[in-house]
């Protein structure tokens, strides 16, 4: 790497953009990023404008010397960029608040990287990280993209599936929380050696093995959970609803909280019901949420991340970007939990999967853990499930075809019915319409 170190956000009006600033700032020492440029499109150039100032008055707080640009021209940004960082929600939030009400009206879950939702999030979001890749390839092709935009597991399986870019890994906090959390109930300390055994794919990881200090302590942190004096939930936005002990013991693993949609459906679904009835929806949260932070944010005496951004729900972002860009930037060889091709490292699942699993990361990218090369028996039938669906959305993000839709939320168990998948295709092409473009064809054809 140069000695400039040049990062471009994309999606530089989200509200997570003060903890990615607040990440490099505490790593400045290692991770001496020169410039940060902030990149949206024209409708969120309010935000974009309100989250530079803040930014800015974080900068001269910190008294490091980094550059901040802002633009709403990307291919401006990119050039000599070492580190590109995606965090961007095609429609905003509006688009949410259809993905989970339109689903809840037929009485299924409605949620942003699950089900019908999480399909039609990628469908608006994989041609957009694509023109992103091509951008890349063409203006700085050393660059790494580390993307946090969900749903990460579909992206980046549609990225290594369907274009010849490498040089991606996608990101989530989910593991981030995890490992907080065991840290947490384990007492461990600062000089503690953790290693965690993590395997699946995105928003469906599982916790096989964590060994401490050269020795294994999975069975006093399992049975913690187990019994309920300890409960794994790590999210905000996922409610808090514990595993029941049969499950914990009968599957030896420790599952991430958003597999809750799969072994707690009915009690997730009367939960989103409920608030759907009420005429609520995770996303009518999050949109006041979001207001009162860029109220905060407006403060010209703010001049760091307030502690409201950790009820946004992403929460820990900045330690799981920055730290695997700091690991490429400086060849550290540390453990982390990313999205990326396995390569038949795992030896019972496809050699092309891109997968959610333990690694060391450097200058190269990622390496799976060399100890970890098999999936569960126990859950391998729902990961090769939901990977069905995700390379089913990613086939039909890039072909616009309502029968590559339609096989995409049929092969999904979360919906349970055929006829209601029909429903949930128009339903949803048609709120879309103006952020699917390449589905223009389809759409005609369902007025």
């Amino acid at each position: 790497m140069s000695k400039k170190l040049k990062v471009v956000t994309i999606g530089g009006g989200s509200s997570y953009t003060p903890e990615l600033l607040e990440g490099f700032i505490k790593r400045y020492d290692e991770l001496p990023v020169t410039e940060l440029w902030l990149v949206d499109i024209e409708a969120g150039q309010e935000k974009q404008n309100i989250i530079f100032d803040l930014c800015q008055r974080m900068i001269k707080r910190a008294g490091v010397p980094i550059k901040m640009y802002q633009t709403l021209d990307r291919r401006e940004a990119l050039v000599d960029a070492d580190f590109v960082t995606t965090q961007l929600r095609v429609g905003q939030l509006k688009a949410r608040e259809l993905d989970e009400r339109i689903p809840l009206s037929y009485g299924y879950l409605g949620q942003e990287t699950n089900g019908a939702g999480g399909l039609f999030k990628g469908l608006r979001t994989i041609p957009v990280i694509f023109d992103i890749i091509k951008d890349v390839e063409e203006i700085c092709p050393n660059a790494w993209v580390i993307n946090f935009t969900n749903p990460a597991g579909m992206i980046t399986e549609a990225v290594f599936r369907h274009t010849q870019f490498k040089r991606f890994i996608g990101v989530c906090n989910i593991p981030v929380g995890m490992k907080m959390f065991i840290q947490d109930v384990l007492q461990l300390e600062p000089q503690d050696e953790l290693s965690i055994d993590l395997f699946g794919l995105n928003h469906m990881v599982f916790i096989k093995d964590v060994i401490v200090n050269g020795e294994s302590r999975f069975a006093e942190l399992l049975d913690g959970v187990a019994s309920g004096t300890l409960t794994a939930s790590s999210v905000k936005n996922i409610f808090d609803l514990p595993f029941s002990e049969g499950l914990i013991r009968s599957l030896n693993l420790l599952p991430c909280s958003y597999l809750l949609y799969y072994f707690k459906q009915k009690e997730m679904l009367a939960i989103e019901m409920g608030e759907f009835y009420k005429g609520g929806a995770r996303a009518t949260v999050v949109q006041k949420v979001e207001k009162q932070l860029f109220d905060l944010y407006k403060d010209p005496e703010l001049n760091v991340k307030p502690k409201e951004l950790e009820l946004r729900g992403g929460a820990y972002y900045s330690d799981a970007a920055c730290e695997v860009i700091s690991a490429i930037y400086n060849d550290k060889q540390t453990e982390h939990y990313v999205n990326f091709p396995h390569h038949g490292h795992i030896d019972n699942i496809p050699a092309d999967w891109t997968v959610e699993l333990s690694c060391t990361i450097g200058r190269n990218g990622a390496t799976p853990l060399p100890r970890l090369t098999h999936f569960d028996d126990n859950v391998l039938g729902l990961i090769y499930t939901i990977k069905g669906f995700e390379i089913a959305a990613s086939k039909a993000a890039l072909s616009g075809e309502l029968n590559d839709v339609l096989l995409a939320l049929n092969l999904s168990p979360l919906i349970h019915s055929d006829k209601d998948a029909e429903k949930l295709a128009r339903d949803l092409l048609l709120a879309h319409e103006k952020l699917l473009p390449n589905f223009a064809q389809a759409i005609a054809k369902l007025k």
